[in-house]
């Protein structure tokens, strides 16, 4: 799909993961709406995606949407009896439930037109589960599988649909806030490399994009086929500890 005059409508853009897209999509000719809950950023489109009915009134609000980026996302780190029922009920609306309801808002009207496209950030967590991870992982999982049922669903309209698949990301983002060092052998990648995933999903019409290093990405694929091989091996090389580390700093964030 071609970006240019198209309107694209991107969620959690007040981040710097969001930030770094809205730019490229802006770069390659796109009207950009951007969408967040920093109310003193944003004002028309000012959203909490936690909030159900924020959510409903959302697609109204932006208008014709050509685009969709579902980029906002909750961290929901840490093991799932330390959460309130409250955060487990934020995380799955903000990473699972708006996504889908979005999608469910705005295809009909791309499917009609002929054209569009769908975009959902995941996470190499959506493809490959760790310690401390277990809420989150479900919903990136989730996204995974909901995308690739929704990109059947639409294939004959033209609409396309894309997941991409983010690792640790420095400079920006859940990850970079928390504030954790990780290990030497564990390498990261930047915002504009998201956003140059996500222009890369939409222009080129792929399922799915990975924004990780080599190495994530071949330990990603190897625990999708050995699971608990990889989990063993996890263990011994200290995943525990540096994902304990990543909820404490992500804590205030469920």
């Amino acid at each position: 799909m071609d970006l240019a005059g198209s309107r694209a409508l991107i969620t959690g853009a007040t981040g710097g993961i969001g930030i770094a897209i809205a730019r490229r999509l802006h770069g390659g000719g796109a009207t950009v709406l951007i969408s967040g809950r920093k109310a003193e950023v944003l004002e028309r489109l000012a959203a909490d995606l936690a909030d159900r009915e924020q959510v409903a009134a959302l697609p109204a609000r932006a208008g014709k949407v050509d685009v969709l980026v579902a980029n906002a996302a909750l961290p929901a780190s840490g093991e799932i009896a330390a959460f309130e029922v409250g955060e487990i009920d934020r995380a799955l609306d903000v990473n699972l439930r708006a996504p889908i309801m979005l999608a469910r808002d705005l295809a009909p009207a791309m499917a009609e037109r002929g054209h569009g496209h769908l975009v959902f950030v995941s996470s190499m967590s959506g493809k490959a589960a760790s310690p401390g991870g277990s809420l989150y992982s479900a919903t990136k999982f989730g996204l995974r599988g909901f995308a690739q049922g929704l990109s059947e669903d639409l294939h004959s309209a033209g609409v396309g649909v894309s997941t991409v698949f983010p690792g640790f990301i420095s400079d920006a983002g859940m990850f970079h806030d928390s504030g954790v060092k990780l290990p030497r052998y564990i390498a990261t990648r930047t915002p504009d490399q998201v956003a140059e995933g996500v222009v890369k999903a939409i222009e080129h019409g792929k399922l799915e994009v990975d924004v990780a290093p080599f190495g994530l990405r071949v330990g990603t694929a190897v625990a999708g086929l050995a699971p608990a091989a990889t989990a063993a091996i996890q263990r011994r090389l200290g995943a525990h500890d540096i994902s304990a580390d990543i909820a404490r700093g992500q804590a205030d964030k469920r």
